[in-house]
């Protein structure tokens, strides 16, 4: 059940992966970009990774700049009082688990590819990333049931 939808919309959400520097800072400025009034969005990995600068490129594509995102890991967190932690990698989604154990936190399993792995030339991992980027926009606005003024 990876894409099941909270019986109350959450007012906090950490995005978690492995290194925090491409698929859980793409959810956290997605979600920030479309739901930053409503919603605390946050993002941590299991390891501190190092700034991914194709994932700047493929968020910037968009307008949302990732430029000054620093990764951090789950230590890092100042608070870890979040309503739902959405897991983009099967190693941060053993982590969140962990939290169940202690804290009241839904927890939802996202499996999302790491375009890191992907090789070849520019144009080609540029894509893969817009794959992940585009994926996970999907995701956050049908979870969140993002309706743009003027739809049903």
């Amino acid at each position: 059940m990876t894409d099941q939808v909270p019986a109350r919309r959450p007012q906090s959400i950490l995005f978690a992966c492995t290194t925090n520097t491409v698929r859980s800072p793409m959810a956290e400025a997605l979600g920030r970009h479309y739901f930053g009034k409503q919603i605390f969005f946050a993002s941590a990995g299991l390891k501190r990774g190092t700034r991914d600068d194709f994932a700047v490129a493929v968020m910037d594509e968009i307008g949302l700049d990732m430029s000054k995102h620093r990764p951090q890991t789950f230590e890092d967190l100042e608070d870890t009082g979040f309503d739902l932690i959405i897991s983009l990698s099967p190693e941060a989604h053993h982590h969140a688990l962990e939290f169940t154990r202690t804290m009241a936190i839904d927890t939802l399993y996202w499996p999302t590819i790491d375009a890191t792995a992907f090789e070849g030339s520019r144009e080609r991992i540029l894509d893969e990333y817009r794959n992940v980027r585009d994926g996970l926009k999907k995701r956050i606005l049908n979870l969140l049931e993002f309706r743009p003024i003027g739809t049903l």
